[in-house]
């Protein structure tokens, strides 16, 4: 048998074809197919991503902000000075003294040691109470922590420096003197003036001049204090010495001194200042999570809408043979693949905006510092997290749609909606709103009475967390069947704007799974903000009161024995142009009950000009005759409330008053029942005030110190020089609310993130639906409907998103705002902030209306012909 031959020379011989494997593209596998849909689609996977990006952004900005909060107060600290290489200090009880001081000073190796004190003294010359803090310090050189600004530094006996602090507030310049009032070391009842002078000023460099100071070298502070020793030495050491020999030596010299090295007693410093600063972020960091549990219910009604357009193609592989758990494997990896993207996409865009920070806060004239380094390990752990959550909220859908029955594939693409679920899911519903209502009927049981002293407030806030987490919970759940009952009500002015109106109510109410979903969002950070507000005003007014009965004004004068004031003292008060708003009232005992009781005729409507005082029932203003203002722990004691009748015993005999208010607290100085001065002088009260309250006609630092010289001038005298004056600074009692409005307003702007997440996902769900509806909108223009009306519709759905969020959401956390309010302090007035809740609704109705512009104008320029097509 010959061989072929072919034109180029011999054939090679022939074999039987075997068994061969075909060449199997990437995109035949279930895995491949996700992946080239995924590429073939980019827009579907950005909108899925975009909530979650979001995350990434403002977890990873927190970071930023650690970061740059930490570098900005470690640049900005003043503490022990660079210059300091040693502190010691006694390991003992008593503090390192002259001798040891001295010692420190002859060791080889040491170049200076300065002894330091911390003290303070009252100050005489002056009716009015004032104190001045006094600190050790050299003045000069590289351990000084004060730098001359006027005058000169002390250098002699009874000499100080004070601050700038100190000289506006006292009045003080270099020539200036001071008395001290120092404790008699003869008879420690009594006390001694030493007369001081002032011999310039300086500006600290470590405590930003805070508090009036005054400063003097060690040793001659001490002998003006009488003090025996200093609380620590800084040393000071040159460059040839070792540091472990050094302390070593120390050791010998001084028995007993602990020796720390500079460096760590700065580290520690900034390290106790950063904490310091970091509270507020501490918080902010507990409302991420917040945000983050938004962005996983965005991701979550995304995916599944996203799946949904998908179902055909599913169904085609269900068809060839692909089975439910390689069909929702394929689609997690999808899911943990555009997850680990967002994430990488939103800790990038952080980390551009945290650099570009200092520069744009310096824009401003604000100072920041930039971090020195990436924090890569929580930029890692942020993608890796974000890839995490994508995960947990593609888990569902995938699970539903990997469900999709193979006949499927001869239909087209729908949405599923989801409708408003079965029984199980309405079961489930109820039993966590009954959960809820459980621990909330519990919480409301263990609320404190005013008087109460013991009360566990961190258990009642876990019990309202842990009610207000089932009653969300539960509206997540029950939300598809509340959505058409809502939208009935809140929906109404929309019907009576046409047709595009109408329209938009049945786009909604059509799709209630969808619709709650994304309302679910918004009314999370509806309810979140709106509590937030609520309790802030409520607590606000609450401290207003809290300032207003510890400050009612700048200057209170009483007697020193207690005894009634001369009845001409306010009227010489009120001559001084300085002062203002100068009052007197009387107090009197009287007994209610089995105890005493203080009645007092004090105008609580003109305490502070009236608008700190509130009552927690009635009305403080125009008290009447027989009537009478109950502080709260009488009034609860006693059970009455405004208009209840209470019968005190003055003198023996019973006197009977009409309550018209209630205290939220206690009474301005003591004060347990406030009556009209009338009634006061009917019982027989001495007409002469018992207390004289005097505010500073000018605020500000010099108005009070006007006012104080003008005090002392009414005071001196034989028949009042024994009169005694307590000044009750208002600045410092504001500190508190202004720390409470700071707190709050974070946290209200952390909040706004849930908000930010929650558009984020209308705008997405808006996108997709615009998509798959499109034959809908092709038809509706053909049938006459305009551009512009479908515009309206599609912005009017995503409004109404934000309408019955906020409904929802204010419906939900009004409740519990109440309970936080009284479980953080049950005295405090429940104030709701009416503006301001409209204000919330009206920009959540708005904002989720303009995050719905862009698919609007899409769906707008959908052609009449798409009303025939096949749709995809």
């Amino acid at each position: 048998m010959s061989t072929p031959r072919t034109p180029d020379g011999p054939a090679t011989p022939s074999t039987p074809p075997g068994p061969r494997t075909p060449d199997r593209p990437w995109r035949a596998g279930v895995l491949g197919s996700q992946v080239a849909e995924l590429l073939r689609r980019p827009g579907r996977s950005t909108a899925t991503a975009a909530s979650l990006l979001i995350a990434a952004f403002v977890v990873f900005g927190a970071v930023m902000a650690q970061q740059i909060l930490s570098a900005t107060v470690i640049a900005r600290f003043h503490g022990t000075p660079d210059a300091v290489s040693l502190v010691v200090t006694s390991d003992g009880e008593k503090d390192l003294d002259d001798a040891g001081l001295a010692a420190l000073g002859k060791i080889p190796g040491v170049a200076e040691a300065v002894g330091r004190i911390d003290d303070g003294s009252p100050l005489g010359g002056s009716a009015v109470e004032r104190y001045l803090n006094l600190s050790a310090d050299p003045g000069r050189g590289d351990l000084a922590e004060v730098r001359l600004t006027k005058g000169t530094y002390p250098s002699g006996p009874r000499r100080l420096a004070v601050n700038t602090r100190a000289a506006r507030e006292y009045g003080l310049a270099p020539g200036s003197t001071l008395t001290l009032v120092r404790p008699d070391p003869k008879d420690s009842d009594r006390t001694r003036q030493v007369k001081v002078r002032v011999t310039g000023i300086v500006r600290s460099t470590a405590t930003n001049d805070e508090h009036p100071t005054g400063y003097a070298p060690g040793p001659e502070l001490a002998r003006l204090l009488g003090a025996t020793g200093y609380a620590r030495v800084d040393v000071r050491t040159d460059t040839a010495t070792a540091p472990a020999d050094l302390t070593e030596r120390i050791r010998r010299a001084v028995p007993g001194a602990e020796v720390r090295s500079g460096d760590d007693v700065r580290d520690e410093e900034a390290h106790e200042a950063v904490t310091a600063a970091s509270d507020l972020l501490d918080l902010v960091t507990v409302f991420l999570v917040v945000a983050v549990g938004a962005a996983v219910l965005v991701a979550t009604s995304t995916f599944r809408i996203v799946f949904a357009r998908r179902v055909r193609q599913l169904a085609l592989l269900r068809t060839i043979g692909a089975t439910p758990r390689r069909l929702a494997a394929a689609l997690v990896v999808e899911g943990a693949v555009v997850g680990l993207l967002a994430g990488a996409a939103g800790t990038l865009a952080a980390w551009g905006c945290g650099r570009l920070a200092p520069a744009v806060a310096g824009a401003f004239g604000r100072d920041l510092s930039a971090p020195a380094h990436f924090p890569l390990t929580e930029a890692a752990l942020t993608v890796l997290g974000t890839g995490l959550l994508a995960v947990l909220a593609v888990m569902a859908p995938s699970l539903s749609a990997s469900r999709v029955s193979p006949l499927q594939a001869l239909r087209s693409a729908a949405s599923d909606d989801g409708g408003t679920g079965g029984l199980g899911r309405a079961a489930l519903g109820l039993v966590c709103a009954a959960g809820a209502a459980l621990l909330a009927r519990q919480s409301y049981g263990d609320l404190p009475q005013p008087g109460e002293g013991e009360y566990d407030r961190f258990e009642g806030l876990t019990l309202v967390v842990v009610s207000g987490g089932l009653a969300f919970l539960a509206l997540i759940v029950l939300g598809p069947r509340l959505v058409r009952p809502l939208l009935s009500a809140v929906a109404v002015p929309l019907r009576r704007l046409g047709a595009a109106g109408r329209l938009a109510v049945a786009g909604v109410g059509g799709a209630p799974g969808r619709a709650a979903s994304v309302s679910v969002v918004v009314a999370l950070g509806a309810c979140l903000i709106g509590s937030t507000l609520t309790c802030l005003s409520s607590l606000q007014a609450y401290d207003r009161y809290r300032q207003a009965v510890a400050a009612p004004a700048d200057f209170s004068l009483t007697s020193r024995d207690d005894k009634p004031l001369d009845g001409s003292l306010a009227a010489d008060l009120a001559s001084h142009r300085e002062l203002a708003d100068v009052t007197g009232f009387r107090t009197a005992e009287a007994v209610e009950g089995s105890r005493t009781a203080t009645l007092s005729d004090l105008d609580l409507a003109t305490v502070r000009s009236g608008v700190s005082l509130t009552a927690r029932t009635g009305s403080l203003a125009h008290l009447a005759p027989g009537h009478v203002v109950v502080d709260a722990d009488h009034a609860h004691t006693l059970g009455v409330s405004t208009g209840d009748r209470v019968t005190l015993t003055f003198n023996g005999k019973p006197v009977h008053f009409t309550v018209a208010a209630t205290l939220p607290g206690e009474g301005p100085y003591g004060g347990n029942f406030f009556v009209p001065a009338g009634d006061l002088t009917r019982l027989g009260v001495a007409e002469a005030p018992t207390r004289v309250l005097a505010n500073a006609a000018q605020d500000g630092p010099e108005g009070r110190a006007t006012a104080q010289r003008a005090i002392t001038a009414t005071l001196t005298g034989p028949q009042r020089g024994d009169g005694r004056v307590l000044a009750e600074s208002a600045s410092g009692q504001d500190s508190g609310s202004d720390d409470l409005e700071t707190m709050a307003t974070t946290v209200v702007l952390v909040l706004g993130l849930t908000v930010l997440v929650a558009v984020a996902g209308v705008a997405t769900t808006a996108s997709l639906t615009v998509v798959e509806r499109t034959r809908e909108f092709g038809l509706l223009r053909a049938l006459g409907l305009g551009a512009a009306s479908v515009h309206r519709m599609v912005t009017a759905e995503c409004a109404l998103y934000g309408a019955l969020g906020g409904t929802l959401g204010l419906a939900l956390g009004l409740p519990y705002s109440w309970l936080v309010v009284r479980t953080v302090q049950t005295s405090a007035p429940y104030t709701l902030p009416v503006g301001q809740l409209t204000t919330v609704f009206a920009a959540l109705v708005l904002i989720t209306a303009t995050a719905g512009i862009l698919p609007a104008l899409r769906a707008a320029r959908t052609p009449p012909t798409v009303a025939v097509a096949q749709a995809e």
